[in-house]
């Protein structure tokens, strides 16, 4: 049974489910170990089930047209709301002028507001002064931790032992945090200690043990806070630790991985990637640098080897990924997989191969 470490909650998304833009709200569908996520508010969809309408297997999370929709259905059941997330994920993270109504009507109901926008609305004085005046608090998960509570680049991650792997991509909200979670899942079923890494305000969301989010951090701590996190899930005991990337290495706007390969110090690389798109997402004229010279950068500045690709399906249909993947792997020479639609085993497998074939002796 999936442990809930704070307590049932909505997910706000209007306008913006099953887009590249909601992609928070996807990974709470999907997966969560924060929160009992009880619906998605989002006019677009309503009516539908959140699982079916994004995977196209239904998981009981209804979609509603509007916060009053999900509260009247939340008094007829019985349930016991304690948070409304914000699952919106825009370029920029600014809270659209029409969900500030929302949010207002959710703290006048009790309800805590946990945001990883870049908007911080604990800083918004308005929404500020209705949360204290509600007895209501507001997480705003991008907010920049205190230094005290951060970490230098130290050297100890030499020391590490456990199989570590990055799960990059070739472009951003391409599903890197999704196959990185499929991946951990699949190896504890398995049989082995995985743990995941999470380096965004996601992750932390879906109760990522391990986690901080990158883009919060003053840059002279990241390497640090990349470092302490997979120390820590090695000194607990994971046998194999999943990195989850940000951006990609080439993206003009969201560039990321770098960080990931020099503080990280993975062992492997398993790279994400969406074939049907041919421009970054979100700016239209900078076509998406080739799947070859991504790896072949991979491969200079992290000198580790990108051991798959695993596929993004969006705009293809099943035929589609099956060419996709054959296509891949023709120019690649890399084995392709779609974890998402047909399950992680087969990368699961091929970690655990690639772990018994490279096994690293403790210093």
């Amino acid at each position: 049974m999936t442990r809930t470490l704070d307590g049932q909650a909505l997910v706000y998304c209007d306008g913006a489910f099953n887009t590249p833009n909601g992609k928070t709200a996807h990974g709470l569908v999907r997966f969560t170990e924060r929160y009992e996520v009880k619906g998605i508010i989002d006019h677009t969809y309503s009516g539908k089930d959140a699982g079916q309408v994004l995977d196209g297997t239904p998981n009981g999370i209804m979609v509603y047209a509007t916060i009053d929709q999900a509260l009247e259905t939340a008094q007829d059941l019985g349930w016991i709301l304690e948070y409304f997330v914000i699952g919106l994920a825009p370029d920029g993270g600014k809270l659209p002028p029409k969900a500030r109504e929302v949010v207002n009507k959710a703290l006048t109901k009790g309800l805590n507001i946990d945001s990883g926008l870049h908007d911080f609305l604990s800083d918004d004085e308005e929404i500020s002064l209705l949360a204290k005046a509600q007895g209501r608090q507001i997480r705003d998960i991008r907010k920049t931790p205190p230094r005290s509570s951060l970490h230098f680049f130290s050297g100890e991650i030499e020391k590490v032992d456990s199989l570590v792997i990055a799960v990059l991509g070739t472009d951003s909200a391409v599903g890197k945090r999704t196959t990185a979670w499929l991946l951990v899942h699949g190896l504890r079923k398995a049989g082995i200690s995985a743990e995941l890494v999470g380096t965004g305000q996601t992750a932390w969301m879906q109760g990522a043990r391990y986690s901080f989010v990158l883009d919060s951090l003053i840059n002279d701590f990241v390497a640090g806070e990349i470092e302490h996190g997979v120390v820590s899930a090695w000194k607990d005991g994971a046998e194999v630790i999943v990195i989850e990337g940000q951006g990609s290495l080439m993206n003009p706007a969201y560039p990321g991985g770098f960080e990931i390969l020099a503080a990280g110090r993975p062992d492997c690389i398993v790279l994400q990637h969406a074939p049907a798109r041919k421009e970054y997402d979100g700016f239209p004229g900078y076509p998406l640098h080739p799947i070859d010279r991504q790896i072949e950068a991979l491969d200079i500045i992290g000198g580790k080897p990108v051991v798959a690709i695993t596929i993004n399906h969006e705009n293809l249909t099943e035929a589609g990924v099956k060419e996709a993947a054959i296509d891949l792997t023709s120019r690649t020479r890399l084995p392709a997989f779609d974890v998402l639609l047909n399950g992680s085993k087969p990368l699961v497998d091929l970690i655990i191969e690639f772990r018994k074939n490279h096994p690293k002796p403790a210093l």
